[in-house]
């Protein structure tokens, strides 16, 4: 199983590579200003997505094609907007309008669905949302200054923002949570975990990405870290996953230290939350933490040295507008590394966006 999801994730990077390939072939046979001009309103086609997310869109069509004054019958919405809306999605085969008039979902329509088991419907309600979008319309800003435009907007950073608008908070955690369950399912499995002992998971939230791990290393204990605030409703994740017996929940700050003696730490996107200094200061608490004969595993996107056509770039931009991370480049992280005190071993490419970067103690 390691070996064909390693070659989906190679396959991935090289679809990746030829999609750029293909936007680029496609920019070079219409007029600059109308390629341009595609670019530049993507930020409409997110705002339609959204409202898609928002009304339910592609759950009233779950069980089958309907046309639009049906979909707006059942979504209290206005018939003829409804259908322009629907249009607009399947311009972009997001949905499909079939020669009866009737709109069914295709394979990106369906992952817009609240139920499906790889839904980004939380991640597009994130990105959609009113307060995201604030953020992003001070990209400007941080440019010139290299600061965070939550910090001009909120007055403080981010996560301490989090803490104090409830329902911004909700869209976050449902996005973050949705995006684990992606990994879970397409990037875990490309690494063997059955040699492990004690892994513990570094800002693990309430464990969901730990219980798949130790579904997958029978003999293996676990310790899940993160804030109290976010490991206290942990029971009802690592319970049901039938993994608490072996889990040990502790809540802290990677800041300060982490729990020692295990032979694994995962930190799943979290050290792209973060500028050099701040990394090197949450993984130097690692190496002081971890066993000599010990892994770390960084699950991220690791950006290729070329400007290729690849999603971490965009994510590196949410980044130094919101949290005042980065995304990095194998040889980025090497450094990083390195001065935490670790070695890189290798990147293990995935059947996801993200890749696995595996270090030992050096």
């Amino acid at each position: 199983m390691r070996s064909t999801l390693t070659t989906q994730g190679a396959a991935l990077a090289a679809v990746t590579r030829l999609r750029g390939v293909l936007d680029r072939l496609h920019q070079a046979t219409v007029p600059g200003h109308v390629a341009l001009l595609e670019l530049g309103l993507g930020s409409w086609f997110t705002a339609a997505l959204y409202a898609a997310v928002r009304l339910g869109i592609a759950d009233q069509l779950s069980e089958g094609p309907l046309r639009a004054e049906d979909v707006a019958a059942r979504a209290g919405t206005d018939p003829r907007a409804t259908y322009r809306l629907m249009r607009a999605l399947a311009g972009r085969s997001v949905l499909r309008l079939r020669r009866d008039g009737t709109f069914a979902l295709t394979r990106l329509g369906r992952t817009l669905r609240s139920d499906h088991p790889e839904s980004m419907a939380p991640m597009i309600a994130f990105v959609g949302s009113r307060r995201h979008w604030e953020h992003w319309a001070e990209l400007p800003y941080s440019v010139r200054t290299g600061r965070t435009s939550v910090e001009k907007l909120r007055g403080c950073g981010i996560f301490e923002y989090l803490e104090t608008d409830p329902e911004f908070a909700q869209l976050f955690n449902n996005a973050m949570t949705g995006g684990s369950r992606a990994v879970i399912d397409n990037a875990i499995p490309a690494y063997d975990f059955r040699a492990r002992r004690l892994i513990v998971d570094v800002g693990g939230g309430q464990g969901g990405l730990l219980a798949a791990i130790l579904h997958r290393a029978p003999e293996a204990h676990g310790i899940l870290f993160d804030r109290p605030s976010v490991v206290a409703g942990a029971a009802s994740v690592l319970g049901p996953a039938g993994v608490a017996g072996r889990c040990r929940v502790e809540g802290g700050s990677f800041f300060d230290a982490v729990p020692a003696g295990g032979d694994t730490y995962v930190l799943k996107a979290i050290i792209h939350d973060w500028d050099d200094p701040e990394s090197v200061s949450i993984l130097r608490n690692v190496r002081t933490a971890i066993a000599e004969d010990g892994r770390v595993l960084l699950f991220e996107m690791v950006l290729p040295e070329r400007a290729d056509a690849h999603l971490g770039f965009l994510v590196d931009l949410e980044m130094l507008v919101s949290a005042g991370g980065r995304e990095r480049t194998a040889a980025e992280y090497s450094k990083l590394l390195s001065e935490a005190g670790f070695r890189m071993t290798r990147v293990i490419p995935t059947a996801s966006p993200l890749s696995i970067v595996e270090a030992v103690p050096a």
